[in-house]
């Protein structure tokens, strides 16, 4: 894969969180100038990284339904708020980027919704709406990586890759081959409720993510 142009900061602000939980955290978000897709990616710095180590990484998709509001079709709200503990407590970024629905927005998502409440999984509600299984794409996120001094993304910021917090091989998988080190992956808690359980077995059935099966199935 042809290695991404650069990217640059374009400005970088601190941004008190509070999640509904009580829980806190201190974040700093940096804006972006020519990332390749054009879109308004956010990435928040969260704790500090040891002096020679690794910073943990989340590539996290937008999702209003359930970041937002809470919804329990997915997992998704739970593994923001996990994230931004985990990276707080470790140092590192949390990749915030603009792929409602993986890449296929948010209409379509609520259509591909309709379709799996008539009985499809996740994936073939996309294609039966003529729409990618997955339409996501992390040339974006290695720029973003690079333009914050990540050593194996051009930067040099001298820590040796990063360790990716995902449960989706797809992610380290690409971005190896936009030329981020991917130290390792460290996979996410198993976030059920009644609502996801036919969504979380899916993504481990068909697209191989690293979530324990036995977990959602008793």
């Amino acid at each position: 894969m042809p290695q991404p142009g650069s990217a640059t900061v374009r400005s970088r602000v601190r941004i008190p969180l509070t999640f509904p939980d009580g829980y806190r955290a201190e974040a700093e978000a940096f804006t972006f100038h020519g990332l390749a897709d054009g879109a308004e990616h956010l990435a928040l710095a969260l704790g500090a990284v040891p002096d020679g180590g690794t910073p943990l990484v989340r590539l996290h998709s937008e999702c209003l339904t359930g970041d937002v509001f809470g919804s329990d079709r997915c997992d998704c709200g739970p593994q923001l708020r996990e994230s931004v503990e985990l990276i707080s407590g470790a140092g590192g970024y949390l990749l915030y980027l603009r792929q409602e629905g993986r890449g296929i927005g948010l209409y379509n998502k609520l259509d591909a919704y309709a379709l799996q409440d008539s009985g499809l999984d996740t994936y073939d509600a996309n294609t039966a709406l003529g729409l990618p299984e997955d339409g996501r794409d992390y040339t974006a996120a290695a720029q973003m990586l690079a333009a914050l001094g990540i050593d194996g993304t051009g930067g040099t910021g001298g820590t040796g890759g990063i360790d990716l917090l995902s449960n989706n091989p797809d992610k380290a998988a690409q971005l190896g081959r936009l030329g981020v080190t991917v130290r390792r992956r460290v996979p996410t808690g198993v976030h059920l409720s009644a609502s996801n359980v036919r969504y979380l077995t899916a993504k481990v059935e068909r697209t191989g993510h690293s979530i324990e099966l036995s977990r959602l199935v008793g």
